[in-house]
């Protein structure tokens, strides 16, 4: 009977082909489907939510503070269960969580798109219930699962997937995934602004549900695939490439279970960093007008930074991740949180010159390029493949619920002030305090041997 069963699991395993057949290493097409998977978290992200957030306001007659407070609320609670789906990940594989990630995704963007329905038949259902709870209740479900599966699942197994399939050529790999993914986030508002344009925000959504529900669940379906071992095939194709590094080229020594890794000083800097970059960069993307207007800029002004950021985001993470084969992790974290001082700096001068908007510019860019490989390369690289869904699952948690909360600071800074100073100061301190003690911040295998 387990002989039966062996065979049966690697014919589905194996199904519908093998990727030994593949005409070339099937690691480099991982690259693309890992893309693919990332690109398809967008309406679960900040970038991709933004696009809708006045068409809800204007339709549910919901203040912004209130959509804001249902965006924070749903944000925290998949922050809390994001380190579930990461040990579900370990425990069945990147396949089959992508396949029920993706069809729940459908389904969740089904349900926005018909939010203004759904609230107005559930008032109607329980007219003793203030319409207001109903709204905030119905949407803050709504956006709870929308950021657990876009901005955590998808994204973290997609992420993992690639990195499973390279070693020595992690850092390349991450590059090629990086660099498109950095281009699709920042075209992905244009697409999401022209569909409501061109249908409306509901169809948009409709739209994107079947993308999501049926076409990125055949193509999950279809080309993912676990870790090479699986299927007979070793990291980067078998190929060993020479490495001048002492630090990236020793294999590692043990595979931390997620108790262990979070008993060491490394994960602690590096995760915190990782979080403090998503409470600051979500905070700005948020509020990002109202930051400009506040400086003396116009709305056109706050929007135009994005492209020429993404320009210096792919610069950074390309060749940021091609050395990450050759130096150490800890300096790109040291860059990571110059640039967040930079850029935070730069929100509080940013009326008194031109330079400081470049300045601004120049450190959101350095911070997004060396976010995409401190996410990306650091877990596998400290402490292994055996627990890596829970590990970055627990970590993903961390950056949802930082995620969450950046915007209700800066919006609580300016509501007291009228100014973000503020909120600025104390993530100013907070990089400060990384940025010392990043020093300390070694490779935990490394300094095992």
């Amino acid at each position: 009977m387990t002989v039966i069963g062996d065979k049966l699991y690697k014919r589905i395993r194996n199904f519908p082909f093998s990727p030994v057949r593949w005409p070339f290493y099937y690691g480099w097409f991982i690259i693309f489907a890992g893309i693919v998977g990332i690109l398809m978290s967008v309406p679960g992200q900040t970038i991709g939510v933004s696009v809708f957030t006045d068409h809800l306001i204007d339709d549910l007659h919901i203040g912004r503070v209130n959509l804001s407070l249902a965006y924070m609320a749903g944000t925290v609670i998949s922050g809390f269960c994001i380190p579930y789906a990461g040990k579900l990940y370990d425990r069945y594989g990147v396949r089959p969580v992508a396949i029920v990630s993706g069809f729940l995704m459908g389904l969740t963007l089904t349900y926005l798109s018909n939010i203004v329905r759904l609230t107005s038949g559930v008032s109607s259902l329980l007219h003793f219930v203030d319409p207001a709870v109903v709204v905030f209740i119905l949407l803050t479900a709504g956006f709870f699962l929308l950021r657990f599966l876009g901005q955590g699942v998808l994204t973290m197994i997609s992420r993992n997937m690639v990195m499973k399939w390279f070693d020595r050529r992690r850092g390349f790999a991450n590059a090629i995934m990086g660099v498109s993914v950095s281009f699709g986030f920042s075209y992905s508002p244009r697409v999401l602004d022209m569909l409501n344009n061109n249908f409306s925000w509901q169809v948009t959504w409709q739209i994107l549900g079947i993308v999501a529900g049926i076409g990125f669940v055949l193509f999950a379906f279809l080309f993912f695939r676990d870790n090479p071992a699986m299927y007979g095939l070793s990291q980067d194709g078998g190929k060993q490439a020479k490495r001048k590094s002492d630090d990236t080229s020793i294999k590692v020594l043990k595979d931390y279970t997620l108790k262990e890794a979070r008993s060491t000083y490394s994960f602690w800097i590096f995760n915190l960093s990782l979080a403090l970059h998503a409470l600051y960069i979500t905070a700005f993307t948020f509020h990002v007008v109202s930051i400009f207007e506040v400086s003396g800029y116009d709305h056109r002004a706050a929007i135009n930074i994005f492209f020429p950021s993404a320009v210096v985001a792919v610069s950074f993470h390309f060749f940021g991740s091609w050395l990450t084969d050759y130096l150490k992790l800890k300096y790109f974290l040291l860059i990571h949180l110059l640039g967040m001082l930079t850029s935070m700096t730069a929100v509080l001068f940013l009326e008194q010159s031109d330079y400081f908007r470049w300045m601004l510019i120049a450190g959101n860019g350095i911070i997004q390029g060396m976010f995409g490989i401190l996410s990306t390369v650091t877990w596998p690289r400290f402490f292994g493949l055996k627990h890596l869904g829970a590990i970055s699952g627990y970590s993903m948690g961390w950056l949802v619920v930082a995620s969450a909360a950046g915007p209700f600071i800066f919006s609580l800074s300016f509501s007291i002030t009228g100014q973000y100073i503020a909120a600025s100061i104390f993530c100013i301190i907070a990089a400060f305090i990384l940025f010392v003690l990043g020093f300390r911040a070694e490779n935990v295998n490394r300094a095992e041997e």
